[in-house]
């Protein structure tokens, strides 16, 4: 079971390096650093602004030389980002946007994205690609299983829909970072960590 994935917001904001720490204080099992616009120097400096203890629970979408350079926890694959890096053992992940590149990257991966599930709330347009008939008809057949994360409109309200479709994890993005304030990011996270039990 994999449980509760954040993955950060695009751009940086103030304070969320302090915001990043204090989620993993709370209980936060992994994070996905992703900026895909961001350049390395940028992503290495909010990196170092988080405690070392936390690295092995970071998974780093782009720039996966810096999740060597830090023994971070994972790297993320995506079409922007295809390849695993030579040399790297850790965990991996990746982005799938279908059952079908469920089934065909799944078993080269530590979990995969299935995204998106729901309506995304901090992509505008985004909509759900899948009926429940289709997820729980891929849930039987055992496309969607433990080392599959829901992505896309996850809320505290459909929570408990992602678990007994039989997802391992869900990812939250828009719904825990609509504050930038750090007490009101973890209890958001509280929130959430309270209805995947």
């Amino acid at each position: 079971m994999i449980g509760l994935v954040a993955i950060t917001l695009p751009e940086f904001f103030p304070a969320e390096a302090q915001c990043i720490n204090s989620l993993f204080a709370s209980g936060l099992p992994m994070l996905h650093l992703r900026k895909p616009e961001a350049n390395l120097c940028d992503v290495e400096r909010l990196l170092l602004s988080i405690d070392t203890r936390y690295y092995d629970r970071i998974a780093i979408h782009y720039h996966h030389d810096l999740a060597m350079r830090y023994s971070l926890g994972g790297i993320h694959l995506s079409a922007a980002a295809p390849d695993v890096p030579a040399g790297w053992q850790g965990r991996v992940s990746r982005s799938c946007h279908s059952l079908a590149e469920v089934e065909q990257h799944s078993p080269q991966c530590s979990y995969v994205f299935l995204s998106p599930i729901f309506d995304s709330i901090s992509k505008q347009g985004y909509n759900s690609k899948f009926t429940l008939s289709d997820l729980q008809s891929a849930a039987a057949q055992g496309i969607i299983n433990s080392r599959v994360v829901a992505l896309g409109g996850i809320t505290t309200d459909n929570l408990s829909q992602v678990r007994v479709l039989g997802f391992g994890g869900a990812a939250v993005l828009g719904a825990l970072w609509q504050s930038r304030e750090p007490q009101k990011i973890i209890q958001r996270f509280e929130q959430f960590n309270a209805a995947w039990q």
